[in-house]
C-alpha cells in the first residue's frame, strides 16, 4: 500500500471532489450520521483533524473559514495544512504521544484520519446525491484491519449498531455497514 501522504492525496481529493459537487442549496440535507447535515460531515473533519494533527508537533491550528459559512474553503484549508504536515519529513516523522500510544505523525494520520475520509466521503455523497463509491482498496484494507476491534469500537460510542448485509457483499458495502451505516 502507498505510504500516507499518497493515501491521504487520493482520499482526500475524493473528498474534496464532493466537496466542491455539493449542489446549491444542499449543504443542509440530512447526513447519514443521524442529527447531522452535509456540512456538519465538513464540520466534523475540519474540527478535529487539524486540532489533533498541529499540535502534536508543535505547531499552532490554523484559522479555517467556518464551515456553516464555505464548508468547501474549510475542507480545502484543513486538507492543505494536513497535506503540508505529511509533506515535511521531520514533521511527518515526528513522535506523537496519544491515548493509543507513542507514534509518529504520520502513523497517526493513518490510525485516525485515512479511514474517516473515506466514510465521510460516501456519507457526504449520500446527503448531497453524488457518486457513493469509494475506494475499494482502501475499504478492503480498513475493513480487515478493523473488525479485530468490534467490541471495542461499539463501546467507544463512535459507531451505532453493526448493519447487517449480505455475505457476498463488496467490502465497501461491508465496511460502511460495519460503522453503523445503511449502504
Amino acid at each position: 500500500m502507498a505510504d500516507t501522504a499518497e493515501r491521504w492525496a487520493r482520499l482526500a481529493d475524493d473528498l474534496g471532489r464532493r466537496v466542491d459537487g455539493v449542489p446549491p442549496g444542499r449543504w443542509d440535507d440530512p447526513a447519514p450520521c443521524e442529527g447531522w447535515v452535509a456540512r456538519d460531515v465538513v464540520r466534523h473533519l475540519v474540527e478535529w483533524m487539524p486540532a489533533l494533527y498541529l499540535p502534536a508537533v508543535g505547531l499552532p491550528v490554523p484559522a479555517l473559514p467556518s464551515a456553516d459559512d464555505d464548508p468547501a474553503g474549510a475542507w480545502h484549508g484543513a486538507d492543505a495544512a494536513i497535506r503540508a504536515l505529511l509533506a515535511d519529513p521531520d514533521l511527518a516523522g515526528r513522535p506523537t504521544s496519544t491515548r493509543a500510544g507513542e507514534m509518529t505523525l504520520e502513523e497517526l494520520i493513518a490510525m485516525t484520519g485515512l479511514m474517516d475520509l473515506l466514510v465521510h466521503t460516501w456519507d457526504l455523497a449520500r446527503a448531497t446525491g453524488q457518486d457513493e463509491t469509494v475506494d475499494a482498496a482502501e475499504a478492503s484494507a480498513f475493513l480487515a484491519g478493523i473488525e479485530p476491534w468490534d467490541a471495542a469500537l461499539r463501546s467507544s460510542g463512535h459507531y451505532g449498531p453493526r448493519v447487517p448485509v449480505p455475505d457476498d457483499a463488496d467490502d465497501a458495502t461491508k465496511l460502511l455497514a460495519f460503522t453503523g451505516r445503511q449502504p
